[in-house]
């Protein structure tokens, strides 16, 4: 069986395909619907990597979906979020600037440096789960009425870290750099 057709790639391809139904549901202010397809969505992210792991299905391949699975699905649910005033838009630029601030440091770093690997770190990994909670958080309100209170400890619990993992990127970016220029 190919690489492409493991449970675990499998489970992160069921992510990216749920990701416009999400959308779709949180366009028609289906919150409930988003919030539970949203969690699922979650759920297969956990399960992939367990199961990479523990079936020894860990592949390249996986290794590169993973992550465009996890960013298609937050920049999509950002973007939603600021399109139905669900957060304010400066945490949606802030959320998606910080991706592209990194696909390009990883980027000018293959360019003109030949770095080719460009890890996660914790604060990336901690920032993005955060933002995976804060979406749930997010959903919830709209569809559960969770405190505004709750919601807007996310809201600014995921900023901080934001930042702080971007910052933290954008230091590794420029020490791989210099390494390499040495």
């Amino acid at each position: 069986m190919g690489a492409l057709f493991s449970l675990p790639n499998l489970l992160t391809c069921v992510r990216i395909a749920l990701t416009p139904v999400i959308v779709l549901a949180l366009l028609a202010s289906n919150c409930r619907n988003a919030f539970w397809l949203s969690l699922f969505a979650g759920i297969t992210d956990a399960a992939d990597g367990y199961l990479a792991r523990r079936m020894g299905h860990e592949s390249r391949i996986g290794a590169y979906l993973d992550p465009i699975a996890d960013k298609v699905l937050l920049t999509a649910l950002y973007l939603c979020f600021g399109m139905t005033s669900l957060v304010p838009w400066w945490l949606v630029w802030l959320v998606i600037g910080r991706d592209l601030m990194i696909l390009s440091l990883a980027g000018a770093g293959l360019l003109w440096k030949g770095i080719r690997d460009f890890p996660p770190t914790i604060w990336g990994k901690l920032s993005t789960l955060l933002q995976i909670a804060t979406s749930l958080a997010v959903l919830s309100g709209c569809a559960y009425a969770l405190s505004p209170t709750v919601v807007s400890s996310f809201l600014y619990a995921t900023a901080i870290t934001t930042v702080w993992s971007g910052l933290h990127y954008a230091g590794r970016a420029a020490a791989a750099a210099k390494a390499v220029s040495s």
